[in-house]
């Protein structure tokens, strides 16, 4: 068995010594230019089309996340690069779900006890208890309800607030209420106070969160992206934030990684920024799934995480 990696800034050395351990009688190498030798299986983030162009043996093309978008946007460009028969298989939580729940949780509860009101207090040294919201009118809102939206929900369930979610086909989950396609969407954000963004890029979600979706929100909702930051109009979302239509927006995600210094959402006081941690990847574990999906595909069976590449996830 032959397995290729490649990573555009990481040397790999733990992912090839952990896949060899894993895989003892395999040649596991890091794919370099000029490397047309066979292979079986590839580990790859933000793959070259030469990478995986004109290989008639391999069999599986592993993501080293949650995401496929860069993936799915070279097979865009180079439809040749990898043939439609070869599976694309994503991690699909391999800790990244409490990962995600305790992001979300931190920032929700922040914003229902209105530490972001009080940090800019802080800054004018003025001390003043402000009126605390109301529990049950503080509606939550998850937008995607795949392996790590519904993760979300449930840890956002212990602490009773309203809870809805919005996803591409209907869903059914206890004690929340569900919203599905585009026809429900303005239903849903009517109703949401907090927005949780954790949908998968596709043509449909690009620029999903452009002036007319935010302006559907109640005025001073609070907007969470943990998704990716190409479904966001940033310039949108900085107006929507200076007009009062969002009280806060939490960011991980951003149009373009990393986010140049010169970016207003840096300085932005109604903007948490953070570097695209909400959920890094723990390579243990992911090495994990991986191993395992190469040993469903060996033994005839489908892996879990395999994308449809026409939906995009």
């Amino acid at each position: 068995m032959d397995i290729i990696w490649y990573h555009p800034s990481q040397d790999g050395s733990i992912w090839l010594e952990g896949m060899q351990r894993r895989f003892p009688q395999a040649r596991v190498r890091r794919w370099q230019p000029g490397d047309d030798a066979p292979a079986d299986y590839a580990i790859v983030r933000q793959p070259p089309r030469d990478m995986l162009i004109n290989r008639p043996t391999l069999r599986g093309v592993f993501a080293m996340g949650a995401g496929v978008d860069d993936i799915l946007a070279q097979l865009a460009r180079y439809p040749e690069m990898l043939a439609p028969s070869v599976p694309l298989i994503r991690l699909e939580d391999n800790g990244m779900a409490q990962q995600m729940q305790e992001y979300a949780v931190c920032c929700v509860l922040g914003w229902y006890r209105r530490f972001d009101d009080y940090r800019q207090q802080q800054q004018q040294a003025q001390w003043q208890p402000l009126q605390p919201v109301a529990r049950e009118a503080f509606s939550v809102g998850v937008m995607g309800a795949g392996v790590l939206g519904l993760s979300v929900v449930e840890a956002l369930k212990p602490w009773q607030f309203p809870l809805r979610v919005w996803s591409r086909s209907p869903k059914q989950i206890a004690d929340v209420a569900c919203f599905a396609g585009p026809e429900a969407l303005d239903d849903f954000l009517r109703g949401t106070q907090v927005v949780i963004n954790l949908l998968p890029t596709t043509p449909q979600t690009t620029n999903l969160f452009d002036a007319r979706t935010l302006s559907q929100l109640p005025q001073g909702a609070c907007f969470l992206n943990m998704a990716r930051g190409a479904q966001v109009v940033e310039a949108d979302l900085l107006a929507a934030l200076n007009s009062g239509q969002l009280r806060a927006a939490a960011l991980d995600v951003f149009q373009q990684e990393p986010l140049p210094q010169d970016n207003p959402l840096w300085r932005h006081p109604r903007v948490t920024v953070t570097p695209h941690i909400a959920a890094l990847t723990l390579v243990d574990n992911a090495m994990d799934a991986i191993a395992q999906g190469i040993q469903d595909l060996e033994a005839g069976r489908q892996p879990a995480g395999c994308v449809d590449r026409q939906r995009g996830y």
